[in-house]
């Protein structure tokens, strides 16, 4: 009979896309265990009850993947005792803040001439290809860091989606996960109480259009292709997860039984 864990979403006002990635499974039988690897959106809005519950998890470390200015827009991750914070900052798929400015004020024209036809979608695709070819060094850092003493771990971008869903997606191939699993935790943020909010700085109705709303929706969604796209990169470029692993991120077998012993059952 499948354990159930309670759900402990409902306790988070402040902080979206929370969630324990307990119970994957792996390739081998195994499952990942409950209460050690944790993701989630910015905890800058974090409630004093929220503060409190992530409090309660007993974590070591926080990977925050926000850039600068993520951090100016939203705001410094909440304080908690004793838990030690290693901000990572990885390239935002709308990286850029004249992209950024454009999504948040841009009218109807301007959004149709950046994100229409595909070319939305195709950045992110990009994007996810990029985060794995040029982040290895940031990929490789959190899977040591783990192996070494992080556990438990939280990790969070902005909106918990892309580059926290990235790292947690390498981090689940390193322990063997299956492909079919990562991609359906992947999926799981499309989700619509766990969904980053669109700010737009117009309040009018014409500002959150069907139009507009169809045209930003690749940006807010996690979409199968764009995770595919990242393990296809990692196949294309070093001919498979143990490669990538060993030769791009320097995670030997040994530290790889390491991460199987502290974040398995």
């Amino acid at each position: 009979m499948t354990q159930q864990i309670p759900s402990t979403e409902p306790e988070l006002a402040g902080v979206r896309n929370f969630r324990d990635v307990g119970g994957l499974p792996t390739v081998d039988g195994r499952r990942v265990r409950h209460g050690v690897l944790f993701r989630s959106g910015h905890l800058a809005h974090a409630t004093e009850e929220d503060a409190a519950f992530l409090d309660s998890l007993g974590l070591h470390t926080i990977f925050d993947f926000r850039n600068a200015a993520d951090q100016k827009l939203e705001g410094p991750d909440v304080e908690l005792s004793g838990v030690r914070n290693v901000n990572l900052p990885l390239s935002d798929p709308a990286d850029g803040a004249e992209f950024w400015k454009m999504v948040r004020d841009g009218d109807i024209d301007q959004l149709r001439e950046i994100l229409a036809d595909g070319k939305a979608a195709g950045r992110m695709i990009t994007s996810y290809r990029t985060i794995i070819k040029e982040r290895t060094a940031e990929h490789s850092q959190v899977l040591h860091a783990l192996a070494e003493d992080s556990v438990p771990a939280l990790m969070h971008c902005a909106a918990g989606k892309d580059r926290a869903g990235l790292s947690i997606a390498v981090t689940l191939l390193a322990l063997g996960v299956e492909r079919e699993a990562i991609l359906t935790d992947y999926l799981e943020s499309n989700a619509k109480h766990r969904r980053y909010k669109v700010h737009r700085s117009s309040s009018s109705v014409s500002a959150y259009s069907p139009e507009v709303m169809e045209l930003l929706s690749p940006l807010f969604d996690a979409r199968a292709e764009y995770l595919t796209a990242a393990f296809e990169t990692i196949e294309e470029t070093w001919g498979g997860v143990d490669t990538y692993l060993e030769q791009a991120l320097g995670v030997t077998p040994e530290i790889r039984e390491r991460l199987r012993d502290r974040l398995l059952d």
